[in-house]
C-alpha cells in the first residue's frame, strides 16, 4: 500500500525536512481536535506511522528514479519511430499518387470506393463467420474447459 502511495507522489520532491514539517503539522492538528484524547501513546504511533511513509516516499524516489527515467526515454523513443513510421508511409502514399494538387475529385472518388468495397467485404465476412484474421469462425467447435484444479 504504501509503495503505491510513494509512486503516487513521484511528482512530489519528498525530502527528509518536508516529511519532518508535514508529520509536525499532522501531530499538531490532531492534538489541536482531540485535546486530551490523543494521548502520548497514539501520538508516537502516528509519529512513527507518518516517519515509515516519508521514509518509504524518498526510499521510491531515489531507488525507481532511474528505472522510470530509462521507461521514459524508452517509450519517447518507441513513439518518434512509430510517428517516423507513420510519416514515412503518408509520404511514401502521397508520391506515388503525384503530389496533392493533383489530386482533385477523382482521387477522391477513388478513396470512396476503395472504402466501400472494404465495407462490403467486411460484412461478408462476418456473415460468414469469418474472422479478422483470415481463417473461418469455429463458434460451434469450441472446447472450454469445465473443471478446474484447484
Amino acid at each position: 500500500q504504501v509503495e503505491t502511495l510513494g509512486f503516487q507522489h513521484l511528482d512530489l520532491e519528498v525530502t527528509v525536512p518536508r516529511v519532518v514539517i508535514f508529520r509536525d503539522a499532522i501531530i499538531d492538528l490532531f492534538d489541536m481536535e482531540m485535546g486530551a484524547r490523543f494521548t502520548s501513546k497514539a501520538k508516537l504511533g502516528f509519529m512513527a506511522i507518518l516517519n515509515y511513509v516519508g521514509g518509504a516516499y524518498i526510499y521510491i524516489r531515489r531507488e525507481y528514479a532511474v528505472r522510470i527515467k530509462v521507461i521514459n526515454s524508452s517509450w519517447r523513443t518507441a513513439n518518434n519511430k512509430a510517428a517516423d513510421f507513420m510519416d514515412a508511409g503518408e509520404e511514401g502514399a502521397e508520391g506515388g499518387e503525384g503530389g496533392e494538387g493533383g489530386e482533385g475529385e477523382a482521387g477522391k472518388e477513388g478513396e470512396e470506393a476503395a472504402k466501400a468495397e472494404a465495407d462490403k467485404k467486411a460484412q461478408e465476412a462476418e456473415a460468414s463467420g469469418e474472422r479478422a484474421s483470415g481463417e473461418a469462425g469455429n463458434k460451434n467447435n469450441m472446447k472450454v474447459p469445465t473443471t478446474f484444479n484447484e
